[in-house]
């Protein structure tokens, strides 16, 4: 390349003014490695430069909260749950590979959270995982579904973590652009905590795992930032291979490093590899770092310097080691067959010097790379569309007018996509391996017992991208407050929250209003629920062409039982528990179920949240858990009342007898979706006890009903079978994709 050369920054997604700040931040031209490492490292996945100037919002509540050990800017968030432990988890997308290679992409998916936990000292112990696709009889929607549930469950079942928990949904506007968020949770001694810090100058840089190779050549620039179209396909070059018995190697060699004390810091090598590794941990070091390039164990000897860097190749870490302890380093993992090579050194400089064969091909300050990348403002616009669609209410729709159209709507609502049994899918995942898991799918939220006695936590995993299409600041409030009734609902108490941001273009004003409107929306809800954000993802550009996906933040929520015995299961279990409903129901219905089931309709607002009672909520599940006063608990959510009712007494195998109260539309107590609801089965001994606390808390409380016989009858108005229940349940999905 001569000097007055054109180099092709545009096509590696960098523009103008930003290459031009590239040319200044050096004083010369940068070197192919260094503008593909710049393209990179400022990409939107990489840089968080459209999403900065909002996630600020996050960081002073994780900073100050008192559990907090590790937040955001790390690979994963760290919570102390005392007794000496600390519980790392994360949520993140792996959306655009899972629609162009849908088993690597989601199985890659899996591998990179778990190594996330991973370099944070912690032993992963569970996964859960957010799936969205388009419509459930659309004509690529069965590749999607059956290339990502094999790719979550082959990798995650290969690694011995059981998946407890996490969600399925279908709707048009993901039909080119599903949705696949990863969750992963680690358990850890908290000094055995490590952070992705290049310390000590003379200290060895150590690349263990697998060789590289040319799989996953810009993931992050060209699939994580950048919109779909017609010729996505032919993206197929930049998906990652994974190779669980690779990770589960390298996860026990790690962990044996890191008991050992072998190791000052350690990065994994994800998106954007060593170009990311060595960059992040420089920078956030005390120095500089050389490193040999040409080191680097290669599956392909004929790859350039530059594809070396860029390569997305799997199950690598990056170890920041004492030159004492190399030799023990070395042999710890030849001893676990573990590939490991010295590629470099920390230094007492500030540069990143990388070289190739003995020339220098890159030298740059890694800060510039990590930290000074562009932050854009990026001009907001409330969506044109949006005063209209909210306008149309369904409370114009058609409503059933009898008993028997309530039964018909029951069945049909049941056995629709976005409610039917997910056992398809988690049938496929292995929930119970290691033997700790408590609590797993379809409970409200998994639970994993912890090492001390008696203790354990408990994850759920929710999002509503029709009710944030509605509105952003209510729909996010809604995600996090599901997840945290789901939490309750167990009996867990909610201390800490992760999100996984999916929304369309940067680039479009009305995009990045309804980002902004969720951030904020999360950020104040989080601060009434007592639930910092300690980490999570972004990710942009979900859309095919011009048109976006339902923006979807998914909010993961960590919570602690002190006794797993004491836990919460939500299926009604014993023959004449009295029902009680938790909660105030309304005629809310916008961005229902109901209304997308019955009319296809998407409309009005949804429903109205007020924090302060779903946090007495939480508290009331909790109390009433530990007590012993419950045999079962549910969260309402999607479906109202009558899925609750539904999925609780098929769980157990039994009916209910629900009575109607008086002045009351049958309709609205059933498929009402109103927020801060639960329904709970309590032993007639202990009714008084948990009526007396919520009327002394002052928050609403109802009979609706007993269990009782082998059929969900609601007096007055319908009875079904359970077999006829489960039947329409559980045959939806199998139809569909088995």
């Amino acid at each position: 390349m001569t000097d007055d050369s054109v180099q092709p920054y545009a096509e590696l997604g960098l523009k103008d003014d930003e290459y031009a700040r590239i040319l200044d931040i050096l004083g010369r031209r940068p070197s192919d490695e260094e503008l593909a490492m710049f393209s990179i490292m400022w990409s939107e996945h990489c840089s968080y430069k459209s999403s900065k100037v909002h996630l600020r919002r996050f960081g002073d509540a994780a900073v100050e909260h008192e559990r907090v050990l590790a937040g955001i800017g790390e690979n994963a968030g760290v919570v102390d749950v005392g007794d000496g432990l600390a519980v790392t988890f994360k949520v993140e997308s792996h959306n655009h590979p899972s629609f162009v290679e849908p088993y690597q992409g989601a199985a890659t998916g899996v591998g990179g959270i778990v190594r996330d936990i991973l370099a944070m000292g912690a032993r992963p112990v569970a996964v859960m995982d957010s799936l969205r696709f388009g419509d459930a009889d659309a004509p690529d929607t069965k590749r999607l579904v059956d290339g990502v549930v094999a790719g979550v469950g082959g990798y995650g079942n290969c690694l011995g973590l059981p998946n407890v928990g996490g969600e399925v949904g279908f709707d048009p506007t993901y039909a080119g652009n599903n949705l696949v968020n990863a969750l992963c949770l680690g358990v850890l001694p908290v000094e055995r905590l490590h952070l992705a810090a290049a310390t000590g100058a003379g200290n060895v840089v150590v690349l263990i795992g697998a060789k590289t190779g040319r799989d996953g050549i810009g993931g992050v620039s060209v699939l994580a930032s950048a919109t779909f179209d017609e010729g996505s396909e032919a993206r197929r070059p930049s998906v990652q291979v994974g190779d669980p018995f690779t990770e589960k190697v390298l996860i026990e060699c790690c962990l044996e490093l890191f008991d050992r004390g072998l190791v000052t810091g350690i990065q994994d090598l994800g998106g954007a590899g060593l170009t990311c590794a060595t960059t992040e941990t420089a920078a956030k070091g005390s120095g500089g770092m050389r490193v040999e390039l040409d080191r680097v164990p290669l599956r392909e000897p004929s790859m350039t310097a530059a594809e070396v860097l860029a390569s997305e190749s799997q199950e690598r870490m990056l170890a920041i080691v004492a030159p004492e302890h190399l030799d023990e380093v070395l042999a710890t993992c030849r001893r676990w067959g573990a590939l490991a090579t010295p590629i470099g050194e920390v230094t007492s400089g500030d540069r990143l010097v990388i070289t190739w064969h003995g020339d220098v091909v890159v030298d740059v300050p890694p800060k510039a790379l990590a930290d000074d990348g562009p932050v854009y403002e990026r001009p907001l616009a409330r969506p044109a569309d949006l005063d209209a669609l909210r306008a149309d209410d369904p409370s114009r729709l058609p409503r059933p007018a009898d008993g028997a159209a309530l039964r018909d709507t029951l069945l049909a609502m049941i056995a629709s996509p976005n409610l039917a049994s997910r056992k398809w899918v988690t049938d496929q995942y292995d929930r119970y391996v290691q033997g700790n898991t408590v609590l797993a799918a379809p409970e409200d939220a998994g639970v994993v017992r912890l090492a001390r006695e008696g203790a354990g936590v408990a994850l759920a995993l929710d999002g509503n991208g029709r009710y944030t299409r509605l509105d952003p600041y209510a729909g996010a409030q809604l995600a996090l407050a599901e997840a945290c009734r789901n939490v309750a609902a167990v009996g867990a108490v909610p201390i800490a929250a992760t999100d996984c941001l999916n929304f369309g273009s940067p680039e479009d004003p009305e995009v990045m209003w309804q980002f902004a409107e969720a951030v904020r929306g999360l950020a104040d809800g989080c601060a009434v629920m007592g639930t910092p954000v300690v980490g999570g993802n972004v990710s942009f550009y979900n859309q095919t062409g011009s048109t976006a996906i339902n923006p979807t933040p998914v909010v993961g929520i960590l919570g602690l039982l002190d006794d797993v015995t004491r836990r919460t299961p939500m299926a009604f279990s014993d023959e004449g528990d009295t029902l009680l409903l938790l909660g105030a129901t309304g005629d809310d219905f916008g961005g229902s179920e109901w209304a997308w089931v019955a009319h296809r309709h998407l409309g009005g607002t949804p429903p109205p949240l007020d924090l302060a009672a779903e946090r007495q909520l939480g508290e009331i599940l909790v109390a009433a858990s530990r007590d012993g006063m419950l045999t079962a608990a549910h969260d309402l959510s999607d479906g109202g009342l009558a899925q609750a009712l539904v999925e609780s007494c098929l769980r157990g195998g039994h009916g209910a007898r629900v009575v109607v109260p008086d002045g009351v539309d049958p309709f609205v107590l059933l498929f009402s979706e109103s927020a801060s609801r639960a329904v709970v089965a309590v032993p007639r001994s202990e009714e008084l006890r948990l009526t007396e606390m919520c009327a002394a808390r002052g928050f609403p409380c109802a009979r609706i009903g007993v269990v009782v016989g082998d059929a969900l009858d609601v007096q007055g108005q319908f009875g079904v079978p359970l077999a006829e229940l489960r039947t329409a349940w559980e045959g939806t999905l199998p139809r569909l994709f088995g």
